[in-house]
């Protein structure tokens, strides 16, 4: 027998999963419906959103470079978190003079391509032996955005890079000798956006390229490039920067407290980009704190405080995803503290004794189940469930695996 609080939470849940259950039938079509309306917007037609790239420290003037030990100027990319292999990669083509007409920077939003592109075409019109001096004309005009032979590609249309963009500014441009350094760079920011026919005419300049011609495409999805494209390219894949080093990066330059880093950290996996961007996000703090009081205060919460905490959380819609993931890291956190009694591997530390707590009166498995919940929240959040039904029906499941 239930006693009248768990009568009352079945009862809920029984309400919830017959509703759930009378719109899942129309889920399937929905997903068939999405796939087909991406399918038709493949080729240009998604929403822009411009893309926040990390761009790193604010480089040094050319009078306050930092020095080594023998006095040399510091690594043009010594400022870039991570990405040794990269790195490597591109100094030894400048040191071998191996350089090659034409690169794929592919990595995901905010992952260092613009910053790691910008210092490799600042070396490469450095004027002195030993590049970047940051000294000379050509590095104070690469530093000021203003190099005459390092051009950005723009485009018009938010959603495509045309084929009159790539013969306007590149294929036309490329003839024109550079006005005084030993290269022209040009720099092909969402890459992915250039159309089949923009490929197309890209196409013979990477084939027969001007000796001193250097193209860097910046991509998200090297997939979408012709396979002829890809074949005469050198791709520099850019990898997740370690966690440590994100975190030591947000608590230095963006100056917040470790805590608050190690949530950004757990976020960004490897991007110092989206790292910064949800260090500096108010948006994010609120979701955070939403998402905190709930986690810390379901266990002792009645069904109508829970349907009220269902309509608080619709403001969040556009950035559920978010939200859910946070409960994630909290019931991750309860999950190994649980197993290992570790405080350090828990991301949430400033709230280790309401962890510790609700740890005690949970299982294994309970814990586990919630897991599960928030991910089947996701699942069907993403098919387009009734967004009220689905998140009751997580919070019902949270409280009931609270012991």
């Amino acid at each position: 027998m239930f006693g009248g609080a768990g009568f009352a939470r079945a009862r809920a849940r029984e309400r919830v999963n017959l509703r759930l259950a009378s719109v899942h039938g129309g889920v399937e079509e929905k997903k068939k419906r999405a796939m087909r309306k991406q399918k038709r917007s493949k080729d240009g037609g998604k929403p822009y959103l411009a893309e926040q790239v990390f761009i790193g420290p604010v480089p040094a003037s050319a009078g306050q470079r930092k020095t080594t030990q023998k006095g040399k100027h510091m690594s043009a990319f010594e400022k870039i978190m991570g990405h040794t292999q990269a790195i490597t990669h591109l100094e030894n083509a400048i040191k071998q003079n191996k350089v090659s007409h034409a690169y794929i920077f592919n990595g995901e939003k905010g992952c260092g391509k613009k910053l790691l592109a910008q210092e490799f075409a600042k070396m490469l019109q450095c004027q002195e032996p030993d590049p970047p001096c940051g000294k000379c004309r050509s590095c104070l005009q690469s530093e000021s955005g203003n190099h005459p032979d390092i051009i950005r590609i723009t485009h018009e249309k938010p959603g495509s890079i045309g084929v009159e963009d790539i013969r306007t500014q590149l294929i036309g441009d490329v003839q024109i000798k550079p006005y005084s350094s030993p290269y022209k760079v040009y720099i092909v920011p969402d890459a992915e956006k250039m159309t089949i026919q923009a490929q197309n005419a890209l196409l013979k300049t990477i084939e027969e390229p001007p000796a001193y011609a250097v193209i860097l495409l910046l991509t998200t999805n090297s997939s979408v490039f012709l396979p002829t494209i890809l074949s005469r390219c050198v791709m520099i894949t850019m990898k997740p920067v370690p966690d440590e080093q994100v975190r030591q990066y947000l608590m230095e330059h963006v100056q917040i407290p470790d805590y608050q880093a190690d949530i950004c950290v757990a976020f960004a996996q490897g991007n110092i980009g989206k790292g910064v961007q949800l260090a500096s996000s108010e948006t994010f703090q609120e979701i955070k704190a939403a998402a905190l009081n709930l986690a810390m205060h379901i266990p002792d919460m009645e069904i109508s405080e829970i349907n009220q905490n269902v309509k608080d959380v619709s403001v969040f819609k556009v950035d559920i995803q978010d939200y859910l993931d946070l409960l994630a890291i909290w019931y991750r956190d309860a999950l190994y503290f649980k197993a290992a009694k570790d405080v350090n591997g828990v991301v949430f530390k400033e709230h280790i004794n309401t962890i510790v707590e609700q740890t005690s009166k949970a299982s294994y498995e309970g814990i586990s189940r919630i897991l599960e919940a928030l991910q089947k929240a996701k699942q069907r959040l993403n098919a387009n469930v009734n967004f009220d039904l689905t998140m009751e029906l997580l919070f019902l499941t949270i409280k009931e695996n609270l012991g």
